[in-house]
């Protein structure tokens, strides 16, 4: 998968400064250009019309449109790449069942959407090509919820992932979902007015805290059954969209890999928010160790020699993955699409695929959940995970 970077959207006027992680909008990069339609059968580019010739005797100021009717979006493709992948493109074994304990089954397909304020949700989330052939069950876990009513109405889009070839990674991410959800339902009006009034600062602090709240729960969870906390875990990724129709503030926050893209004049932009990452062991106070031991001795030598740890302190936990979070100001015309790793991979790893999705979702409405299924179902060789998208149209 090739390298990519953060790029950091611009804000509103009367939103907090940017911190030091946001650089200035003309840093976000764009993914790399799609290669040109070739040969007489290329489709045109979706958006473009020609102005149709005025009628005998019509004024060119009549004031009324002379544009012609746009052009359909090119039809959606099975696949792209020069051979279509391995496996089937349908369904082919169900995953086992154990007849006392049927909650645990996931269907093959989740599919919602809505519209709300200025934006229209899509969101998807499908078994891999692999795990149907396999009859395993999807691992990825996609919940929306509508927290309020009337423009101060706040919606939840939480996708999980459950650890790879891990037996309850289905349920682990089922299980984050939901605890994130009630954790933003039961703080949904702070929520709604942070957003609102663009307090940055007090989003990240306060969705921290509930994702912190929500993975401890999953790692008790673990706890309770007996379980490894690293098989029984999942990342977690979710948006955050207001009803109000004069709010075009969007919040990202989660934690694990996966992608967050925009879609803005037909090109692709990734502005997945970039985490620190702590390296070297802790040291007293900022900056480099101490120069004397307490004792007053110097410090001349590090001999590499590990400390034991004490037995009257707890062993410290493994590193967790970092909190990302990310506020977005869109703009009319604009596509979000926050999705887990089986569909970031193939769209930074595929123009084809970006090329394809761009002339499908740049038309003036977007695309109705059959055809959004579609989309998001374009296949490509060498990438056969469980793939969920969540993508918002900016009206």
């Amino acid at each position: 998968m090739p390298p990519h970077s953060a790029a950091k959207p611009s804000r509103p006027a009367d939103a907090p400064a940017a911190s030091a992680a946001d650089p200035a909008p003309e840093a976000t990069p764009t993914l790399p250009d799609r290669p040109p339609p070739s040969g007489p059968t290329a489709a045109p580019v979706y958006g473009d019309w020609t102005p149709a010739a005025p009628a005998d005797g019509e004024p060119e100021d009549s004031g009324e449109s002379r544009l012609g009717p746009l052009p359909p979006p090119p039809p959606s493709r099975a696949y792209v790449g020069t051979r279509p992948p391995t496996y089937d493109a349908e369904p082919t074994a169900l995953p086992a069942a154990d007849p006392d304990d049927l909650d645990a089954l996931v269907p093959d397909t989740v599919l919602d959407g809505a519209r709300y304020g200025a934006c229209t949700l899509r969101a998807v989330s499908v078994r891999g090509d692999s795990a149907r052939y396999r009859g395993e069950p999807r691992r990825d876990a996609l919940l929306t919820a509508r927290f309020g009513a009337g423009e101060r109405a706040l919606v939840l889009v939480a996708l999980a992932t459950g650890t790879r070839t891990a037996p309850g990674a289905h349920l682990a991410a089922a299980e984050v979902c939901r605890w994130i959800a009630a954790a933003v339902g039961r703080s949904h009006e702070r929520l709604t007015a942070d957003i609102r009034a663009a307090r940055r600062a007090d989003l990240k602090a306060g969705l921290h805290r509930l994702t912190d709240r929500s993975l401890g729960k999953l790692r008790a969870a673990a706890a309770e059954q007996g379980l490894d906390p690293d098989d029984y875990a999942a990342t977690l990724r979710c948006l955050l969209l207001s009803a109000d129709p004069e709010c075009r503030t969007r919040v990202f926050f989660g934690v694990g890999p996966g992608g967050l893209f925009r879609l803005r004049d037909r090109e692709w932009q990734d502005i997945e928010p970039e985490v620190a990452e702590v390296k070297g062991e802790p040291v007293l106070g900022f900056g480099s160790a101490p120069h004397e031991t307490p004792d007053g001795d110097r410090l001349t030598m590090d001999l590499g020699i590990p400390t034991p740890p004490s037995p009257y302190e707890p062993a410290p936990e493994p590193p967790r993955e970092p909190f990302r979070f990310r506020t977005s100001l869109a703009r009319p015309g604009d596509v979000l699409l926050m999705c887990g790793t089986g569909f970031a991979e193939p769209l930074r790893g595929e123009p084809e695929l970006r090329a394809h999705l761009a002339d499908r979702w740049s038309g003036p409405e977007p695309p109705g959940l059959t055809a959004y299924l579609a989309d998001t179902q374009v296949r490509v060789k060498g990438y056969a995970d469980d793939r969920t998208a969540v993508a918002v149209w900016e009206a």
